[in-house]
């Protein structure tokens, strides 16, 4: 009995010490601004530079993303590009020398161009087809040449091109005429690992020959296979399936005579899976409750790499040098940005080549979020993931805000959202739902709102907002929904089926018209429409039905919660007519509603200055409408309406 009263005497101590840390922290809890929050720079990629002495990153510190190149033993980052109006995203290093490949589009409208620097600063668009969108691929193995992917033959289809380095002249590899998607190249450019969509989970994997012109079938049974390496040697394949099984676990196909074994498994999906250059090592991504966990095994001995520990950060990506010495990675979490390093693997040397937390946020004032699981209406079990705010207590109840992800199929994960800690730290509590239908959490969980959007899966949000309401700190009656893309429907959906759950909407270029969304979907997705209707719906057919009955535009008259919308007018997958029709319809409820377009962003917003007011509009909006601590409600529906327009 003794021991037992010392125990609780140890655990009420204990849990008054934990009180006592978690009160200091919301004592002298800071808050700051949008501008102070999204001056957190995001820096990302990484090629190494032929003579392994810089990186070529990219990154948005000047307000939109440029390339820099960075040392590798640390120092100053160097302006490479000067973009300011659309992003310029990194691709490359040439293999030889330090000409660069990049790619940028039109303020986000999606049709990709590739750019070359050249040594003198000059840039030469290297795609220059009008309507096209080109994807770099791969280098050729012998350093000549690369591979990209472009549309401009049939819009609907990416055919395969080489470009050749000594004239920069493209030459046709493979003409797409059946709609297949090209997932991998061998090494000796002799076999392409090529998809075929059957819905949004399974497709079926083939290897084409192109020196016979053969295709041979990889897969035997319908699920999920997806391309990832040719072994160095040419002679296997490796790919993921969930054959079988509720995960993707990785294959080898040997192709001299067509036997397979495993090669890898774990309890997630295994999300992807490479050689290095040199083949020494073959790195593989599992996507573990929502986070990323890195394995790198030495594929001769097949030990695994230990990789550098950095605190209580987690290690997100990584990628080597060509002659594989160096190790780049990025290592942060839901509490921090990540900070890009490089590892010297002889020495296990490691530099910190970045410092991307804004110099002005305290890290302590920061939340980590945590990975909660609550029952559905069904008993279904719903991963998300909560942030707590530091100031939120059972004496200070805070509002919540139920946050729903993309797709449909999408995944809230463990990353860190300048946007969320902005909300979070003005008193916000936010979850992430993993609604069925989301990836990670095997085939049966993600097929199961297939033909059902609008129904299951938002009572799924209905029960997170619910779970809200339990919690001590949370006041119950002050629960929003949050939503952009596919999130942005459920926000929708929520506010039209089921108006009187959510005290407020915020929609994010969410679908609101299924019928000409389906319809009016960019023609590079050609290969995928027929797997996007066997999941959502035909809108051609009798479907259309259905898919009118779930749209929120054709119910606006059911909305009578406050709602904000924001759209970017240059977005090919959610047009703005979505967004400026479901406005219109809501505002004629007398319904307070604001709208927020901007003219040059596409399907998010990229670009700070955007950013910036988007979501300062929407902490202002929820302040006066969930949390009722600023100023007066709008009245009698009327309603403001920002444009912003940036050269």
């Amino acid at each position: 009995m003794k021991k037992v009263a010392l125990l609780i005497f140890l655990a009420i101590l204990w849990n008054c010490k934990e009180k006592e840390a978690t009160d200091t922290i919301a004592e002298n809890l800071k808050t700051y601004t949008i501008e102070q929050m999204m001056d957190n720079e995001n820096v990302w990629g990484g090629s190494f530079s032929p003579d392994l002495s810089k990186l070529l990153v990219t990154s948005n510190r000047s307000g939109i993303y440029n390339m820099y190149t960075v040392p590798v033993k640390g120092g100053d980052f160097q302006a490479v590009t000067e973009s300011d109006s659309s992003s310029v995203f990194a691709i490359s290093y040439f293999p030889e020398d330090e000409r660069m490949l990049f790619r940028m589009d039109n303020n986000g409208d999606e049709i990709y161009h590739i750019f070359l620097r050249d040594n003198d600063g000059t840039h030469r668009d290297l795609t220059p087809y009008e309507g096209a969108r080109s994807l770099f691929y791969r280098w050729a193995k012998d350093d000549k040449g690369f591979f990209f992917g472009s549309n401009k033959r049939d819009n609907r289809y990416i055919d395969l091109y080489k470009m050749d380095l000594a004239t920069l002249t493209p030459t046709l590899v493979y003409q797409n005429d059946e709609g297949y998607n090209l997932e991998a190249i061998s090494n000796n450019g002799k076999l392409l690992a090529l998809s075929k969509s059957i819905n949004t989970n399974d497709s079926d994997l083939f290897l084409y020959n192109l020196d016979e012109g053969t295709l041979t079938q990889i897969n035997e049974n319908q699920s999920a296979n997806s391309a990832q390496d040719f072994t160095p040697d040419n002679n296997g394949f490796l790919y993921t399936t969930d054959d079988g099984s509720e995960f993707s676990y990785v294959m080898q196909f040997n192709i001299a005579d067509g036997s397979k074994q495993k090669v890898m498994e774990r309890d997630w999906d295994i999300m992807g899976t490479y050689f290095t250059e040199t083949g020494k090592y073959r790195v593989s991504y599992i996507n573990e409750d929502a986070k990323n966990t890195i394995e790198v095994v030495e594929v001769d001995t097949g030990e695994m790499m230990s990789l550098p520990a950095i605190g209580n950060m987690d290690i997100t990506n990584v990628a080597f040098s060509d002659d594989d010495s160096l190790m780049r990675f990025y290592a942060g979490g839901s509490h921090t940005p990540s900070n890009l390093y490089v590892y010297d693997i002889a020495s296990g040397e490691q530099t910190k080549l970045t410092d991307v937390l804004n110099k002005e946020i305290q890290a302590q004032d920061l939340v980590q979020a945590e990975v909660i699981r609550y029952q559905s209406f069904d008993g279904l079990e719903i991963p998300a993931i909560y942030y707590k705010p530091h100031q939120a207590s059972d004496s200070n109840k805070v509002p919540a805000l139920v946050w729903v992800h993309g797709g449909p199929g999408g995944q809230s994960r463990q990353n860190f959202s300048s946007f969320i800690q902005y909300l979070v730290n003005h008193g916000y509590a936010v979850l992430a739902v993993n609604n069925r239908g989301s990836s990670g959490y095997g085939k049966t969980f993600y097929r199961m709102d297939d033909l059902n959007h609008g129904d299951k899966d938002l009572k799924d949000c209905v029960e997170g907002k619910n779970w809200l309401a339990t919690q001590s700190e949370i006041d119950p009656e002050k629960i929003g929904i949050i939503g952009g893309s596919y999130g942005g429907y459920m926000t929708m959906a929520a506010l039209t089926y089921t108006p009187e759950e959510f005290a407020v909407g915020v929609n994010l270029f969410g679908v609101t018209n299924w019928i000409r969304t389906l319809r009016s979907i960019p023609p590079w997705w050609e290969s995928f429409k027929d797997a996007l209707y066997k999941e959502l719906g035909d809108p051609n057919s009798q479907d259309s039905l259905r898919l009118r009955a779930i749209s929120p535009l054709f119910h606006t008259d059911k909305v009578t919660k406050p709602l904000i919308v924001l759209q970017g007018s240059k977005d090919p997958r959610v047009l703005q007519v979505e967004s400026d029709e479901i406005v219109a319809g809501v505002r004629k409820n007398g319904v307070p509603v604001e709208y927020v377009l901007f003219e040059d962003e596409g399907h998010g917003f990229v670009k700070k200055e955007n950013q910036i007011t988007a979501y300062s509009k929407i902490l202002e909006f929820l302040d006066v409408y969930l949390k009722e601590d600023k100023g007066e409600p709008i009245q009698d529906g009327s309603t403001m309406e920002l444009q912003t327009e940036t050269e």
